[in-house]
């Protein structure tokens, strides 16, 4: 078995999709401008993500896992998860994507257990969890991004609610049942009183989008495109609530955000490297047209105040790393000048994402080129590698804390 080969992994075509970023790094031509979501790299059943040999046929990386658990991920991952326990990704957020909320892992396990129970089928539209598992989740822009991030602070919520004349009517709710009572209020309104409280709101801001007047630091502003991309005839989207109560965030290339079970959030705009636990549980709270679970949603949203926590990372042997409180994974970057070298030994199976630049990855037997076109590689457990830079190189390294 190869100690470092390199991966390709799978294209989705999400409709919120851009049509350049990751056609542009895949070397792929995209004449019809098919949306290109995100780009997925793992062990994750709709991963298909696969090992390239040296020689030999494409193999898919879980089953290269599943052969030999013990050499590829190591004793201690191969105890604690069985598999590699996280998912790479690159996305490209064209369009505003639902607002959602992860279970905690308990929660995930009982409530998958009870929808089995239930005779609900996995592929059920109205079934709510797919796994076990929880999946926090940690981003690093690679753009200007945008982004919905918990609860506003009481005091900026308060002034934004009264400052948006459509929406002070929410201040004796926030005020007499805090963040619960105003969330579970905004979620259970009958359709008919969502459309009604929320013309006037659209009446006054959609012409002021149109017109290029509004500012993306502003509420106004998600909230008219999301009435634009979420358009139905049964009226308009209650997450458009939303946009005024959570944290509008601007991040600036490089800078991340972690975000844990029960944080409300939903990604607006701009391009970035995702990982996160392996799993498929999102419990949503509107922006979508997918279902919509109030009682379990409301269940495990964290209602309180939320500051935002904007990471830089911290520098570890050459190495920046995006530290998190998740036992799944760890996020790590290598910025590379041309000819500059580093290396490190891996302790399980570690995947490697190029997002700039041209690296050459060597454990002494095999070698592996990362360029524009082929962006991954894998490095198996107990493998010390050395990686080289041919130009200026930006290498993000997905491995598990152990």
């Amino acid at each position: 078995m190869n100690k470092i080969a390199a991966l390709q992994g799978s294209v989705k075509h999400y409709d919120w999709g851009g049509f350049h970023f990751i056609p542009a790094l895949l070397q792929l031509n995209n004449p019809e401008l098919k949306p290109f979501a995100e780009y997925w790299l793992g062990v994750h059943p709709q991963a298909n993500t696969q090992v390239i040999p040296p020689k030999g046929e494409p193999v898919l990386l879980s089953q290269v896992i599943n052969d030999n658990p013990e050499a590829t991920i190591g004793d201690t991952v191969n105890k604690n998860f069985g598999t590699v326990p996280f998912l790479l990704k690159l996305l490209d957020v064209k369009d505003m994507l639902s607002i959602q909320v992860h279970p905690s892992k308990a929660a995930a396990a009982a409530a998958f257990d009870k929808e089995n129970e239930d005779g609900i089928a996995l592929t059920a539209p109205h079934r709510n969890y797919k796994d076990k598992n929880h999946k926090p989740e940690l981003m690093v822009a690679m753009s200007d991004f945008w982004l919905l991030h918990g609860f506003k602070p009481e005091n900026e919520l308060k002034a934004v609610l009264t400052k948006t004349a459509e929406l002070a009517f929410l201040l004796p709710y926030f005020e007499s049942g805090s963040y619960a009572g105003l969330y579970q209020y905004v979620m259970s309104l009958p359709q008919a009183e969502v459309n009604k409280t929320l013309t006037p709101l659209a009446d006054r801001i959609l012409p002021l989008y149109e017109q290029n007047k509004l500012q993306k630091n502003e509420e106004d502003f998600w909230a008219a495109r999301a009435m634009n991309t979420f358009k139905s005839d049964t009226g308009i989207d209650r997450g458009i609530f939303s946009v005024y109560l959570f944290n509008v965030v601007q991040m600036k290339r490089g800078e991340a955000i972690f975000q844990d079970a029960g944080v409300s959030h939903a990604y607006l705009e701009g391009q970035n490297v995702e990982i996160m636990a392996s799993s498929d549980n999102v419990l949503r709270g509107g922006l979508t047209t997918k279902h919509i679970d109030v009682p379990e949603l409301l269940k495990h949203t964290l209602c309180q105040a939320t500051h935002p926590n904007i990471l830089k990372g911290e520098p570890v042997a050459g190495e920046t790393v995006f530290k998190t409180p998740a036992a799944d994974f760890e996020l790590g970057r290598f910025s590379l000048q041309a000819g500059q070298e580093t290396g490190y030994t891996s302790q399980t199976t570690d995947i490697l994402l190029l997002t700039s630049g041209n690296v050459t990855i060597t454990d002494g037997t095999d070698t592996v080129n990362l360029h524009t076109g082929q962006l991954a590689a894998v490095v198996f457990a107990n493998t010390t590698v050395t990686i080289q830079a041919t130009e200026q190189t930006e290498l993000f390294r997905a491995t598990v804390p152990v």
